[in-house]
């Protein structure tokens, strides 16, 4: 069963709209045994869309399509969907009713271009948005189901899981598709493809190995396809466990999820607190470990000290360290990071100094250069990177070395 998933709008094309809205449909289709075949974003233009559609039609039966519902003028996807189903535009009852609702609620009166919301094509079965006013559309031809949503990602999700994927799971047989993902962190994706490169080998056609790499970071996923659940969650439990075993050295965790929020993991499972002194990476540690709701039972709190002089005074780094040895140095770390843990009085200490350009190298210290300490009351382990990427991609990666120093820190602490 595959699916293509297609997005409108021009702001899309230009990159002032980042498409998160295919990122949950392709989800949200894959856990109910439905494969993206393809996502084509196309501008605001009738011929465009028209395309699309038909080109699509031919491999896929499900088609997503997102936005381009709007009041405004440049919003023509109802009238692209009238030419290519052969319909005319209608009111819909429900739908108008549900637009003055929403407009009483807020206190606002229903202007004209509002009340065109209720307009649909007289062929489709309208779903009912209750987070906005433009309806969804569900659309049947030629064996092909086609589904437009309202682009904005509130409306889309609200009507995906309520109205959509059970529409779905009512009109077709749908097969299982099972994911299993683990994270690795210290080996290029060449060096782990060769070192699995036998059990990959091996796999059976149902059964495929992604790779998917990141900067330090490579995830592995397995991806089976069957009929059964239950034989196909035990073959794939078998091949993940042969996978994990030969990456066991990288391994960070057998699960999808970012460093911040294994580190978050490791913390609260131990119940310690870490805290942060930030030079290089400007408050970006503190940003990713408070990301998540909960974080307020693993992280203290932190500083940025980004001035030599912020060093000092908020963490008691030494004037002297700074005149002998710089900024960005294994002595000013220690002292960040032995600073911070007084301060926050926290159990683990991350601290970062660096350079991460593209201007204030030295021959002695290259843009790139970066110093990280991670700490506890007992000891302290540093170690000296060097970056190669544009100043927000060594921010980046800088933050993730340091995260995973912190988990391996507290993984030979707590056992």
């Amino acid at each position: 069963m595959n699916a293509a998933i297609i997005t409108i709008g021009d702001e899309l094309l230009i990159g002032q709209t980042i498409d998160t809205n295919s990122a949950f449909i392709a989800k949200a289709l894959n856990k109910i045994g439905i494969w993206i075949k393809r996502r084509v974003a196309v501008g605001d233009l009738k011929e465009e869309i028209l395309k699309a559609l038909s080109e699509e039609s031919r491999t896929s039966q499900i088609i997503i399509i997102t936005g381009g519902l709007g009041p405004t003028g440049d919003d023509i996807t109802k009238p692209a969907l009238c030419n290519y189903f052969n319909a005319s535009l209608i009111v819909n009852e429900d739908t108008l009713q549900n637009v003055k609702a929403i407009f009483r609620k807020i206190n606002r009166p229903v202007a004209e271009q509002n009340l065109k919301q209720a307009e649909v094509p007289d062929n489709c079965t309208v779903l009912q948005n209750k987070r906005g006013t433009a309806p969804g559309m569900w659309f049947e031809k030629d064996g092909v189901v086609y589904v437009s949503l309202p682009g904005v990602p509130h409306e889309m999700e609200g009507l995906m899981e309520t109205e959509v994927l059970p529409k779905l799971e009512q009109h077709f047989s749908l097969p299982f598709i099972l994911h299993k993902t683990l994270v690795t962190f210290g080996k290029g994706e060449s060096e782990v493809a060769q070192h699995i490169a036998a059990l990959e080998a091996v796999l059976p056609s149902h059964i495929k190995l992604a790779y998917l790499p990141a900067y330090g970071m490579v995830k592995l996923r397995l991806t089976a396809k069957g009929a059964a659940k239950e034989p196909l969650e035990a073959e794939l439990e078998n091949r993940f466990s042969a996978l994990k075993e030969l990456v066991a050295e990288w391994l960070v965790t057998d699960e999808d999820k970012a460093m911040p929020e294994v580190v978050g993991d490791v913390l609260k499972a131990a119940k310690k607190f870490v805290a942060t002194a930030e030079s290089c990476t400007g408050g970006y540690i503190a940003h990713l470990l408070t990301k998540r709701s909960g974080s307020s039972s693993t992280y203290k709190g932190g500083v940025v000290s980004y001035a030599n002089e912020a060093k000092e005074r908020s963490l008691g780094v030494q004037h002297s360290t700074l005149v002998t040895h710089g900024a960005v140095s294994e002595e000013t770390v220690i002292e960040m990071a032995n600073g911070v843990l007084e301060q926050m009085n926290a159990d683990y200490a991350i601290a970062t100094s660096g350079v991460m350009g593209p201007d204030g190298g030295t021959p002695e210290k290259p843009v790139g250069t970066v110093w990280i300490a991670v700490a506890d009351r007992s000891r302290v382990k540093t170690i000296k990177h060097f970056v190669r990427f544009n100043r927000e991609k060594n921010i980046e990666v800088t933050a993730q070395y340091a995260l995973n120093m912190l988990r391996l820190f507290i993984k030979e602490q707590e056992g």
